[in-house]
């Protein structure tokens, strides 16, 4: 399977580019090394499995742990419908049954997508996704800027909650009162590196994306490409991170793990 489609993306895929292209190119660093096994990736909080079919299409073993039932259900469609529901399994979960559900065979990668934001204690998923991923596995995070969510607040004139925004510490923050997690890059780092891990890259995503009005995407031949080329092109520039939707942080992991 490729690493980027071909044909005119449309404007979800500017969204997910770089991000499977960070994926993609992780499956391929850690097939390289294991050329003759499939790898285990286990795809926390995947949903409806936009990542986990795409995976298995590379003939890889995918574990979901999700919490929705629907979600699981739409994943064994989508599953059946690419011809790989041999390589993708569902279970109903979240992050503290990971150990669980994962077993003694532990994971070559691990997908934490959209989590962070939403748990009750970051710091705790992550030491459970620390736990099932081998020496030299990989762990790749996604959350929601803290910054572009302050610029979008502000735009949309709630100046006070753009203020609470950009003072309040992830160790104060409320998910009743505050609402989903936002994180700087640095957060995401401070965050990931405590727990057996070391920065592999961190691109910044839906940079423009979300800030382009989709009339002028639609309107202008070849426009959607090109706003998918202009994501791609700063994904690694940390300069453009506080204006990132999202931070992908990519990260390998140290030993105790054999």
């Amino acid at each position: 399977m490729p690493a980027r489609p071909t044909g005119d993306p449309g404007r979800a895929a500017a969204r997910t580019a770089v991000v499977w292209d960070a994926v993609f190119e992780t499956v391929e660093v850690l097939a390289t090394a294991h050329p003759v096994r499939s790898l285990r990736v286990i795809d926390l909080g995947g949903g409806t499995g936009g990542l986990a079919v795409r995976i298995a299409e590379l003939g890889h073993q995918v574990l979901v742990v999700e919490p929705s039932p629907d979600a699981l259900a739409s994943l064994r469609r989508r599953a059946v419908e690419s011809g790989v529901e041999d390589h993708v399994v569902g279970v109903q979960g979240d992050a503290s049954e990971l150990r669980t559900h994962v077993g003694d065979e532990l994971a070559d990668m691990v997908l934490c997508h959209g989590v962070l934001e939403v748990v009750d204690d970051p710091s705790q998923a992550l030491a459970a996704t620390a736990a099932v991923v081998r020496g030299g596995g990989f762990l790749s995070v996604v959350v929601s800027g803290r910054l572009s969510t302050v610029i979008g607040r502000a735009l949309a004139g709630d100046t006070a909650r753009a203020r609470a925004m950009l003072d309040i510490s992830l160790q104060d923050w409320d998910l009743r009162v505050d609402g989903p997690r936002r994180f700087s890059r640095e957060e995401i780092i401070e965050l990931v590196t405590p727990h057996g891990f070391a920065i592999d890259r961190v691109d910044a995503v839906r940079v423009f994306t979300d800030l382009v009005p989709s009339a002028l995407v639609d309107a202008e031949p070849g426009a959607r490409q090109g706003l998918l080329d202009l994501e791609r092109a700063v994904a690694g520039r940390p300069e453009f991170s506080a204006l990132a939707g999202q931070h992908h942080l990519v990260a390998r992991r140290t030993p105790p793990h054999p």
